[in-house]
């Protein structure tokens, strides 16, 4: 009886002890998660629910804010109790991680700081496993150890591919495609290319598209087989084949001043891009074995997006409009691309999607809650960020973890979005 009793003892600590073990693991895979630019699927659209349906008189409740993140417009990127940001501190490019209450837990430098036109830091940083990439807008790609910022390697895209720098600077938020870094340093030698992601040896270079870089960042489209880099260049849209960095096509596609700016849009075979003046176009992808090509599918004038970005959700395209300098927000039907709706919103800004909502921000840091839906298109709560930051609301901004972030200037606001 001793010896059974002692068994059944030792048996039941080895349970609790498994038990515990579940639960961590449960605990850390139940982290807020919004690691690399526009999300998990870089789409711009989080999984979440629960979240207010509305906002109380003068906003949600403000949890927390931080000062000191040096000036950007690049917003956050969070995963593993980590956010982490770039931002301009005296003529060096910063990268600050801090924990999930904003204490800096450390800051690495990213080559030097843009102080021409619109100063400050551009693309967005991403979290992969135990590393953190980012590229500064002269070039400068880093990789540093996510725990530490510690510098793994570090190499200029603009000098080793022989290319120039934009107008205002490059502002990509960089792709990880399995073992490779996605980049586009456009110019005569290569358009997009792919790096080793452990040592920042150049994998593979895609041919020329014939012009500098635009100002998007690129994507991963999955179609029939074949893994697809899709990219805006200054001038073009084209399509990379993701393993051998094989040019599919590039077709002609350009905007006032060479702002090619929006992150595109895969879905189900179609490709959706938008820019100032130009406006909305669909294409369809057409793939032959490892060969593809695209289609014009149709055009419309109604969305010009510039920089805040497009949302598509259950078959309708959602973002902020320059067309005839009337500065609405529009829906389109993305079968047809005819114009849903136009209306005010809370002007001329960014968006992002969570819980059936859209959540939109003004170049002057008024944010409105909107339904997700061509059928209703009023804003349900609105409220104005403190204007303590300087510059323009141009970073874009992020739901996670039941929080809504807001970066401006050298500052962080994070808001308590949960529902009651």
């Amino acid at each position: 009886m001793p010896d059974l009793r002692r068994w059944r003892r030792l048996a039941c600590a080895c349970l609790f002890v498994v038990c515990l073990a579940v639960l961590h693991v449960a605990a850390a895979g139940e982290q807020p998660s919004w690691p690399q630019w526009h999300g998990p699927n870089r789409d711009n659209i989080s999984t979440e629910t629960g979240l207010l349906k509305k906002w109380p008189e003068g906003g949600p409740r403000l949890l927390w804010q931080t000062k000191g993140l040096g000036f950007g417009y690049s917003t956050v990127v969070i995963a593993d109790g980590r956010i982490v940001t770039t931002g301009n501190m005296g003529e060096d490019c910063v990268i600050t991680a801090m924990n999930m209450s904003g204490k800096v837990l450390w800051r690495a430098k990213n080559g030097k700081a843009w102080q021409n036109p619109y100063p400050g830091t551009r693309g967005t940083p991403i979290i992969e496993g135990d590393r953190i990439y980012h590229e500064g807008a002269f070039g400068d790609v880093i990789c540093l150890d996510a725990k530490t910022g510690k510098e793994v390697w570090t190499v200029n895209i603009l000098e080793r591919f022989e290319s120039k720098n934009i107008r205002w600077a490059l502002a990509e938020s960089l792709l990880v495609n399995g073992d490779r870094v996605i980049c586009t340093p456009s110019g005569p030698e290569a358009s997009v290319v792919a790096l080793d992601k452990k040592t920042g040896k150049t994998v593979w270079t895609a041919p020329s598209a014939g012009d500098l870089a635009g100002y998007a960042s690129p994507i991963l489209a999955e179609y029939e087989g074949l893994r697809i880099i899709v990219a805006l260049t200054s001038h073009h849209m084209i399509g990379v084949n993701a393993d051998t960095g094989d040019l599919l096509w590039k077709v002609r596609y350009t905007s006032l001043f060479d702002e090619n700016v929006l992150t595109p849009i895969f879905r189900d075979g179609h490709i959706y891009v938008s820019c100032l003046k130009t406006g909305t176009v669909k294409w369809k992808v057409n793939v032959k074995g490892k060969t593809a090509s695209v289609k014009q599918v149709w055009h419309s004038e109604e969305l010009d997006n510039h920089h805040g970005d497009v949302i598509l959700l259950d078959g309708y395209l959602y973002g902020a409009s320059t067309a005839l300098n009337r500065q609405k927000w529009i829906c389109l039907d993305a079968e047809t691309g005819g114009i849903v709706y136009a209306v005010a919103g809370v002007g001329k800004g960014a968006v992002t999607c969570a819980d059936g909502k859209l959540y939109i921000m003004s170049e002057k840091g008024r944010v409105g809650l909107m339904p997700a839906s061509p059928m209703d298109r009023a804003v349900i709560s609105s409220f104005q960020v403190p204007g303590k930051g300087k510059g323009k609301y141009w970073a874009h901004p992020v739901v996670c973890g039941g929080r809504l972030y807001i970066r401006h200037g050298g500052l962080l606001y994070v808001y308590d979005i949960r529902g009651k």
